[in-house]
């Protein structure tokens, strides 16, 4: 089924969003390098500029270069299934603590250009103060009214960005949105109203109650490669 995504094709968004991370497969390491003080100051580097970087991972910056960066013993390079679990990727997780880990995906085997950053902590945020946990009524003040699609399927919570104050970042930001866990039980006829593959406005009242919050951020850093 072919989506009204403007400027990205449903391939792609199913690229971004579909895939699966599989066990780490451990590549063999030849350096080993001390987490330093100018190390640790990255770690306060936790902005978010859609389209260009991930605090200091930006879209020239390679596997080397996150070694120098962080570590060898931060890094754990996976492979990690397409959609449908077809064709595979190259990856490589930066453990960081809960709140600032994140997930570098790469163009090809030799991890030196990245596609997109993903499987963000908490910590990490737009200059508009957006990231994962952003709740509801928060998101609804920086966006703006927007459009998103409805929950229960593959691209569930979806936010078209283009309809929102920030359709600059369409095409550099993927932001999904989803209800506290037990929203279906507890307001079913709210839930029910805002199901299946059709866009829905912000402003519907059936939102309200669900304890929306987001969920996912996926910043696309060298989206030519896709």
């Amino acid at each position: 089924m072919n989506l009204p995504i403007k400027n990205m094709t449903t391939a792609v968004l199913a690229l971004l969003i579909s895939y699966s991370a599989n066990p780490a497969v451990a590549l063999p390491q030849n350096n080993s390098h001390n987490f330093t003080i100018a190390q640790s100051q990255l770690l306060k580097d936790t902005l978010i500029v859609p389209g260009e970087r991930v605090g200091p991972i930006t879209r020239k910056t390679t596997k080397k270069d996150l070694v120098k960066l962080f570590g060898t013993s931060r890094l754990t390079d996976k492979t990690i299934s397409g959609p449908e679990g077809i064709g595979s990727f190259a990856a490589t997780q930066l453990n960081l603590g809960r709140e600032r880990s994140l997930l570098v995906v790469w163009s090809d085997n030799t991890r030196t250009k990245p596609l997109d950053v993903r499987n963000l902590g908490t910590a990490w945020k737009t200059r508009e103060g957006i990231g994962v946990g952003t709740p509801w009524r928060e998101l609804r003040q920086k966006l703006g009214n927007f459009k998103l699609y409805g929950l229960g399927w593959d691209y569930s919570g979806t936010i078209l960005l283009d309809s929102s104050k920030l359709s600059r970042y369409q095409g550099k930001l993927i932001l999904r949105v989803d209800s506290t866990p037990n929203a279906y039980q507890k307001y079913p006829q709210d839930y029910q109203a805002i199901l299946g593959d059709s866009t829905f406005s912000s402003s519907n009242s059936h939102w309200k109650p669900l304890g929306m919050r987001v969920s996912e951020m996926i910043v696309i850093l060298n989206p030519s490669q896709y």
